[in-house]
């Protein structure tokens, strides 16, 4: 399910392709492997002017960083912040989660809570949002993102803060 680039830079040499293919042994997402190879691994790799080699981030490294994302443990965005980290110190993802408390947030209450701090706190936006300015509905998830540290899903604050605002 490669496009014939992606497929070619991850087979352009062995170690490339065994690497991927180590990654992507038990993983449903191959694309999403073969992105964040392609663009987040081999631009840190390009920016250090290091080898895949040389990486302190492994295969199995790797596919449990995937692994994380792939059942939303943590979101893409955080997904970046942890293989930093991993790139740097060479500790594995969940090691790297658990230590900053980076788990997503999936508990609907607690959004929820979050989410009425959010309206209480901003009466104003709120019946501005009502009288008819739908644009601050971005505000809304904005605002609920921001006190969660980024730790909730985006699509999981619309559907709560849609319930909450009509």
């Amino acid at each position: 399910g490669l496009s014939n680039y992606d497929a070619s830079i991850l087979s352009i040499d062995k170690d490339t392709a065994q690497f991927f293919e180590e990654v992507v042994a038990e993983l449903k997402n191959k694309k999403l492997a073969a992105n964040w190879i392609l663009v987040e691994l081999f631009g840190r790799l390009n920016k250090a002017s290091m080898k895949l080699s040389d990486s302190k981030v492994s295969s199995s490294k790797m596919k449990e960083l995937l692994s994380l994302i792939d059942d939303e443990t943590i979101s893409g965005k955080i997904a970046k912040d942890v293989l930093d980290i991993m790139f740097e110190t060479g500790k594995n993802a969940e090691e790297v989660v658990a230590e900053k408390g980076l788990k997503q947030i999936t508990d609907t209450s607690a959004i929820e809570n979050m989410i009425k701090d959010v309206l209480t706190n901003n009466p104003n936006e709120v019946e501005q949002y009502k009288s008819g300015k739908d644009k601050l509905f971005g505000f809304f998830v904005g605002q609920v993102m921001k006190q969660s540290g980024g730790k909730v899903r985006p699509q999981i604050v619309n559907e709560l803060l849609k319930k909450h605002l009509s």
